[in-house]
């Protein structure tokens, strides 16, 4: 199945706490616990169909932008989520000096979908 992720939306399901993005009847989520201060990204779902897409990549993009426009730091407890930030130095800023730190001296396990 190939997909055109610029015609792809993902929505945030505030009530359900998380990202969706819909496709041919399949979802793929992002979810998250939101905090005054922050917001805990826990588990990124793909559909087996839709995996190696970029779609998780799009949810996570998504959440993060998402964060930095509310001035919410990042706890990424989703692997993808975490690899992501790692692979991404744009978003580094997001997380407090000490995940950071934290993130940044693991190995990565996660990779993308």
């Amino acid at each position: 199945m190939d997909l055109n992720l610029d015609s792809i939306t993902v929505t945030n399901n505030e009530e359900g706490q998380r990202f969706e993005a819909q496709v041919d009847g399949l979802r793929a989520l992002l979810t998250y616990r939101r905090f005054p201060d922050r917001i805990v990204f826990n588990h990124i779902e793909v559909p087996p169909i839709l995996e190696s897409k970029g779609l998780a990549t799009k949810l996570a993009r998504t959440g993060l932008d998402f964060a930095r426009a509310n001035h919410f730091r990042v706890v990424p407890l989703c692997p993808y989520v975490a690899a992501f930030i790692r692979k991404h130095s744009e978003y580094h800023d997001l997380l407090s000096a000490e995940d950071l730190q934290k993130l940044l001296s693991r190995s990565s396990g996660a990779t993308g979908r």
